[in-house]
């Protein structure tokens, strides 16, 4: 039987087998459309085999954890796509309308509202519960769990990273073993070999990302989908670290989506935001959600010209013209995070600029405010994260008491938010500054979201 949840009383189930394989970076490429109310497009994951597997290793004799026992039961799941056999030549490129369900196939998932009690036999995927026995028998498929909801995927498919120009610098330095030298585990070896570069390569690990995110596919992959959670399996794959270390995911999300808000701003122009509840982002795209799930992101979104993509990037995008009336925004960041703090809107949103130049001399002098000075350098001592770009191992961030800025609303606030907000986020960033030390991020975009916005303040 399929769990209720009740938002009001109930934890999100945290469905992702994160002991098993551990997301280290997304890359999002989406499109918004307002007619439709919809996000679609695609999402390549790139992971590390997580530590239960490498603690027990393939011959291991250890059971599976219990929150993996009790949440990763197959649950009434949607129709699931079981691709053809020959898919060698299937472009990463293809058109989401050109990717169907046909045939055979088409008659097996039924209809979509269906409820399928032998769904494990019609999909040919073991359930999550039987899949915690690979560890100890060995004969059954690794089965990848990732926290998902309200969304439709449409196909997902391994990627070929070691078709990537340059990647072969990656193979050089890895240790090749005679058993390895399998085309499967040369990619596997070349992501690794990349999520694992040193923080101050990081922009060469981007720029990598980026290109492996764009390599073609190189076989599709089993799954299904159920309420809380998107399962895959490949064919004859027993152990996490013979899974595909990369792989790509075409999906759509619903209109009904719970992750983000399709509604109107105060001039009374259309807008999406994310909520950050009730159920995180898990219904904008699919994700793994335990706390010891931490990653970096990239995402590249087009939309309408017109329209303004906020995000939660470290750099502030500039649009780019792909075509007439589309434009693209890219973000980043470096630091890992959870997948809950990917935040984006989309909407006629316009910059509020400075226009005084006594309110532009206070910012810079600091004459009409002032706070303590502390010095904050044990920072650079106590820092005990993992590995990133951090901010407080650089002296000139260390004495940055009012990061770059934005402020953006919609054009019936823009006076407002000139006469008072620009004045107030200067104040508030040093008097934090002082409070707290040096600001862990590079810069701050401030949105004016709509009267509706329910998430209080993403408590």
């Amino acid at each position: 039987m399929e769990t209720q949840l009740d938002p009001v009383k109930d934890d999100l189930p945290l469905m992702a087998n994160t002991s098993y394989m551990l997301v280290k970076h997304y890359i999002l490429d989406l499109d918004v459309d307002f007619k439709s109310k919809v996000i679609e497009g695609s999402i390549v994951l790139f992971f590390e085999t997580g530590s239960q597997h490498v603690k027990t290793g393939r011959a291991g004799k250890e059971r599976c954890q219990s929150q993996f026992d009790e949440t990763c039961k197959m649950e009434a799941s949607e129709p699931c796509h079981i691709p053809m056999i020959n898919v060698s030549t299937c472009s990463s490129k293809m058109e989401y309308n050109d990717f169907a369900v046909s045939g055979k196939e088409e008659e097996a998932t039924s209809d979509e509202n269906s409820n399928h009690s032998n769904n494990e036999q019609a999909s040919g995927i073991s359930s999550s519960k039987d899949c915690c026995d690979i560890e100890n028998h060995g004969n059954k498929d690794f089965l990848l769990v990732l926290d998902c909801c309200d969304l439709s995927v449409l196909k997902v498919e391994e990627v070929d990273v070691a078709a990537v120009s340059g990647i072969e610098k990656f193979t050089r330095s890895a240790k090749i073993t005679g058993v390895s030298k399998k085309l499967e585990n040369l990619r596997n070896q070349i992501v690794h070999e990349l999520v694992t570069l040193p923080a101050d390569r990081w922009k060469e690990q981007l720029h990598y990302f980026t290109h492996c995110s764009q390599a073609p596919g190189c076989g599709e992959l089993l799954f299904s989908t159920s309420t809380w959670s998107l399962e895959i399996r490949k064919l004859g794959i027993q152990t996490p670290a013979d899974f595909p270390h990369a792989i790509r995911i075409w999906y759509k999300t619903k209109p009904e989506g719970r992750s983000v808000t399709w509604t109107t701003d105060q001039s009374g122009r259309p807008c999406v935001y994310t909520m950050g509840s009730p159920i995180n982002n898990r219904a904008l795209f699919p994700c793994q959600e335990p706390p010891i799930a931490l990653s970096t992101w990239q995402a590249s979104v087009r939309t309408a010209a017109g329209f303004v993509v906020l995000m939660s990037g470290e750099n502030s995008a500039e649009p780019v013209q792909l075509r007439e009336g589309i434009l693209s925004w890219y973000y980043y960041v470096s630091m890992p995070m959870p997948a809950s703090t990917f935040t984006i809107a989309v909407g006629c949103w316009q910059e509020v600029k400075q226009q005084s130049f006594k309110q532009t001399a206070a910012i810079e002098t600091n004459t009409e405010f002032s706070w303590p000075q502390t010095d904050f350098r044990w920072h650079e001592e106590i820092c005990g994260h993992v590995e990133y770009p951090c901010r407080f191992q650089n002296p000139a961030a260390r004495l940055q008491a009012v990061i770059p800025y934005r402020v953006f609303a919609p054009w019936c606030l823009m006076e407002s938010c000139e006469e008072y907000l620009l004045q107030l986020i200067p104040q508030c960033l040093s008097a934090a500054y002082a409070t707290l030390g040096t600001h862990p991020f590079s810069r701050l975009d401030v949105l004016i979201v709509p009267s509706n916005f329910s998430s209080l303040g993403m408590a």
